[in-house]
């Protein structure tokens, strides 16, 4: 079992990671009777992109020696009205560690074969930015 997800009522739910025990907390967005308070389902697959992608990347580094440390990735997720599902899905990266170009060439392509990205239904966009600093 990957986790477990219970119900808290008030359109809240709480999912415990079985292996580590850490939890996450999700709400309903305001736009759909929820309170916000916390990642909606659809902010967490946002979310998931992102990480799976600077994941991705950090393992390739790794294998590069290039230290990624204090990059960043700001995610925008855009939902479609009919039907109600994520239309698109921005990311903008912050990048640091390498002024190769050939190590940025494989970390971006290494980025865009993380399990999260070809998993994603491919209607919806994925708009990808690297900066490098």
């Amino acid at each position: 079992m990957t986790s477990k997800v219970t119900y808290l009522g008030d359109l809240r739910t709480s999912s415990t990671h079985i292996q580590s025990g850490t939890i996450i907390l999700s709400d309903a967005p305001v736009d759909n009777n929820g309170k916000g308070e916390a990642f909606s389902p659809t902010d967490s697959i946002a979310n998931a992109l992102a990480t799976c992608m600077m994941t991705i990347m950090g393992i390739k580094a790794k294998d590069l020696v290039v230290d990624l440390k204090y990059s960043t990735a700001e995610v925008l997720k855009i939902m479609n009205s009919e039907p109600r599902r994520i239309g698109a899905i921005e990311i903008v990266f912050q990048l640091e560690g390498t002024d190769d170009q050939k190590n940025k060439s494989i970390l971006e392509r290494a980025a865009m074969t993380c399990p999260v990205f070809l998993s994603l239904h491919p209607e919806i966009e994925k708009r990808i930015t690297f900066n490098w600093k």
